[in-house]
């Protein structure tokens, strides 16, 4: 949603431009008055979208002092989701805490092709490493009659899942991959989407700020190939996918080819899906049925 300059290398994931603005109903402050000085301070700390991003910040205050607030923390570059509390992810209002992962927009196309796949009144999906839970919390809405598991290894996180999927089918679960979740899933997922860490621990340092300093590592870090964590997800997906069922990987353009070798070597069929305008690449796995 949000970005100061410069941008992250390709692998990261990195913001996009902030997206849900507009003038809200019941703002406590006066736009026409606040607006103006707020754009000023963000410009001059290097923040590239701050027309964007002034507005949320002034609609989102209560009161003159907040804003001031909440200001200051934008440019000691914090996050601007963990400043308002939330991101905007598929048309949701996604609550994001202190510390919890932001989703990024490139992650709405994993959700596309999720979506894709599922059934809307029958179906069983598994959302691993789910951060603040926006894959999932998309999913339960799109299909409602799905029903929507989520797991992380992160309490905090888990938290924030709970919130975004109250009053959806759907439940989250904390602890390492598969082990969080319950064992009548197993062979029983119809679509199981993860998207795990796949930054290269030698580039954190090259991402933002607000990125590194902000988001937990254990969000970002996939290890010395950025592939660690997904070769993990890969080995233990077949016992619980349903025949038939789908994979689903987010990953970078670069690591694609590595990823779909360890994919096809699993026993699974794959295929490689971007969406250039996005920015975003997944890899589709299927598990053969039998016969």
């Amino acid at each position: 949603m949000s970005s100061f300059a410069p941008s992250a290398p390709e692998p990261s994931p990195g913001s996009t431009r902030p997206s849900g603005s507009g003038p809200y109903p019941g703002s406590a402050l006066a736009p026409d008055r606040f607006l103006g000085p707020v754009i000023h301070r963000l410009r001059a700390a290097g923040c590239v979208f701050a027309e964007e991003e002034a507005e949320l910040l002034v609609t989102s205050a209560r009161s003159p002092a907040e804003l001031a607030g909440m200001v200051d923390r934008r440019m000691a570059g914090h996050p601007l989701e963990h400043i308002l509390g939330w991101a905007e992810f598929r048309g949701l209002r996604i609550a994001v805490d202190e510390g919890v992962f932001v989703p990024r927009r490139r992650t709405e196309h994993l959700v596309r092709l999720a979506l894709d796949l599922v059934d809307p009144v029958d179906a069983v999906v598994v959302d691993l490493c789910c951060g603040s839970g926006a894959v999932a919390a998309a999913i339960a809405a799109a299909a409602p009659g799905a029903e929507v598991h989520a797991a992380d290894l992160d309490p905090a996180a888990v938290r924030c899942t709970r919130r975004n999927l109250r009053g959806r089918r759907g439940r989250a679960h904390v602890g390492d991959l598969y082990d969080a979740l319950p064992a009548n899933l197993r062979g029983r997922v119809d679509v199981l989407i993860a998207n795990a860490p796949y930054v290269p621990t030698d580039a954190i340092d090259l991402m933002p700020p607000e990125a590194r300093e902000h988001e937990p590592r254990l969000a970002l870090d996939g290890g010395p190939d950025g592939l660690s964590v997904l070769r993990r997800v890969l080995a233990g997906a077949p016992p619980w996918l349903a025949p038939g069922g789908h994979l689903l990987l987010e990953t970078s353009a670069g690591q694609a080819p590595l990823l779909l070798d360890a994919v096809t070597l699993g026993g699974l069929t794959a295929r490689v899906d971007v969406s250039a305008d996005l920015g975003a690449t997944v890899i589709v796995a299927s598990l053969p049925r039998p016969g």
